[in-house]
């Protein structure tokens, strides 16, 4: 199980996928309010504000929030719950390989979760928004994800090139 290489491709994906569970992803700025400036991060574990000490200029700023964080919490546990599944169903190649192209939709289908929360957050939190370092992570995944489903499908080359041997 481990000496094959898309077991470590997937032990990368699985590992790429529990950091980005705990990085923000987006980064949101508002325009200056009364001399203050409000920086946000969205990350899997929900919308947080980095600037809150307004103690020296003495406002009241309305608290800021983004509903529906959960389904981006989901949606970045499964990718690396899923590559774990995929690792341990070694004896099932067939169905390792679509588990890979699905857990592939999947870390594509991430963007467009996120696409979406962007596009709230434009709307509810701040106008001005930057990808931060982590928003490549899917991308990785997705890469590592297709060159496991590659490999898994040579081994069952091979097995099945063996079986018509005997």
């Amino acid at each position: 199980m481990i000496q094959r290489i898309q077991t470590i491709y997937l032990l990368l994906v699985a590992i790429l996928g529990t950091v980005l569970f705990f990085m923000p992803v987006v980064a949101f700025t508002s325009p200056y309010e009364a001399g203050v400036q409000r920086m946000f991060e969205l990350g899997a574990l929900g919308l947080e504000e980095l600037t809150d000490d307004y103690s020296f200029t003495g406002l009241v700023l309305q608290p800021v929030s983004l509903s529906g964080t959960v389904v981006l919490a989901v949606a970045t546990l499964l990718i690396p719950v899923l590559a774990l599944v995929i690792i341990f169903l070694y004896r099932r190649r067939i169905l390792q390989a679509r588990l890979c192209l699905f857990l592939a939709a999947f870390c594509a289908g991430y963007y467009g979760v996120l696409g979406v929360f962007i596009w709230f957050g434009k709307r509810q939190v701040a106008p001005d928004w930057d990808m931060l370092f982590a928003s490549c992570i899917p991308l990785i995944c997705l890469v590592l994800t297709l060159m496991s489903a590659r490999q898994i499908l040579k081994d069952e080359a091979k097995v099945r090139a063996a079986d018509r041997l005997r």
